[in-house]
């Protein structure tokens, strides 16, 4: 129990295993069955849906940028790196180049760094203390345990400034296109507008987005007669429509079209570099927000008892979001993919930085703290034993999330 128990508190608090394991492949049997089913998976996934392949491939490379980001600023800041492995779990494939081992683990559910001597729990070689991570400066061990974070933040940029600059931003294009027929006997069959139309004007009013043409419609009343002006093929065309009653609220307006005004807008490089800055802000300001609505227990609660719940609001895991990204790539293709790795890994990257173990975030609230308290002639060590208990809630929060978010994603999959 008390091996078991360490090897735990390790693993959320020190940033790995303190002891390094024999560099060896697992049992040779299990190791090729587990290569084999992966593969299998990979093959089936290309297969049945390619877009949900592509995301998850998606995935994949971010993961493994993350952990470049921490190996290689640990490296360049003197630090010293034992292992780098994609996947947890029994190796499958591994390989010595120098003092760090490369290789696969066989679940596939993040990857990680191991670096010496994280701090007091993790003991490591005296000859190597002066490569740990606990003896550098405080900027480099801020830099080393943000770099994570900062390499997804960096990917989301470079996403969004490719899809930009090549397929458009999605945007309001200034146009509100009629998307499908008209409502059966509703006002605006029987005045004669077409899938397709262009809507321009309307008493009077240019129209210029949807949220606009929705607001001058309700702002009538029923049995009212309105001028719209519409677009088609490029010739104006003047039609008198008779507004009815809304069937949802026979004292609202109703008009009886489905609209739309929003499209992906080609920008030039520079505005895509502007444009993208922008939205990565405005997603990290989601993304925090996002937390605190994914760990609200009342939503936890909600998603599970209530089938028509809010899904912004429910616990999700990389199947959920693998089949979002099945759904938009049919909807959208490869733009509408990239795009949503992009806010992905926006949130990613704010919710590793909660400043509690095991995410980086606490570590990087250890390194502050012990800044914080340290003196010119004496250095500050935090006893990070006693975070064990608030870091294995921690743990035993994101279990229920992981638990929750696939129950959810298997029995009320997204699209």
């Amino acid at each position: 129990m008390s091996s078991f128990y360490n090897k735990f508190r390790d693993e959320i608090v020190a940033g790995g295993d303190t002891i390094d394991q024999p560099k060896r492949i697992n049992d040779k049997r299990t190791s090729r069955f587990t290569g084999t089913a992966l593969l299998a998976l990979i093959v089936w996934l290309g297969v049945t849906s390619p877009w949900t392949f592509v995301f998850v491939v998606g995935l994949l490379i971010s993961v493994f940028l993350h952990e470049m980001g921490h190996f290689v600023t640990a490296r360049r800041t003197g630090m010293k790196v034992t292992q780098f492995f994609m996947g947890f779990g029994p190796r499958l494939w591994s390989m010595q180049r120098g003092e760090v081992e490369y290789g696969i683990r066989a679940l596939p559910l993040g990857a990680f760094v191991r670096i010496v001597g994280m701090n007091n729990l993790d003991e490591c070689d005296p000859a190597d203390e002066s490569r740990a991570y606990r003896a550098q400066s405080y900027p480099k061990r801020l830099l080393v345990i943000t770099a994570g974070s900062l390499m997804h933040g960096v990917i989301a940029l470079v996403l969004f400034v490719g899809v930009y600059a090549t397929s458009g931003r999605y945007s309001e294009t200034g146009d509100v296109l009629i998307t499908s027929p008209p409502a059966a006997n509703s006002p605006a069959q029987q005045s004669g507008v077409l899938t397709g139309d262009v809507v321009r004007e309307m008493d009077g009013i240019v129209i210029t987005n949807r949220d606009q043409f929705v607001e001058q419609i309700v702002s009538k009343q029923p049995g009212q007669t309105v001028s719209v002006i519409i677009d088609r093929a490029g010739e104006p065309v003047s039609l008198n429509v008779t507004l009815g009653n809304n069937p949802v609220d026979s004292s609202i307006a109703y008009f009886g079209v489905a609209s739309w005004s929003l499209d992906y807008v080609r920008v030039d490089p520079i505005s895509a570099i502007g444009y993208a800055s922008k939205d990565l802000v405005v997603t990290a300001g989601r993304s925090v927000a996002g937390v605190f609505i994914v760990l609200n227990p009342s939503n936890i609660i909600n998603s599970v008892i209530d089938e028509k719940a809010d899904p912004t609001t429910r616990p999700g895991t990389v199947v959920g979001a693998s089949q979002l990204g099945g759904e938009i790539g049919r909807q959208d293709g490869l733009k509408g993919v990239l795009l949503l790795l992009a806010s992905v890994n926006v949130f990613v990257g704010v919710f590793n930085m909660f400043p509690l173990l095991p995410f980086d975030g606490g570590h990087a609230a250890i390194a502050t703290y012990e800044r914080i308290r340290s003196r010119r002639n004496k250095t500050y060590r935090a006893d990070v034993g006693k975070m064990v208990p608030v870091a294995t809630m921690v743990v035993g929060l994101l279990a229920m999330l992981l638990v929750v978010g696939l129950y959810l994603d298997l029995t009320q999959p997204i699209g």
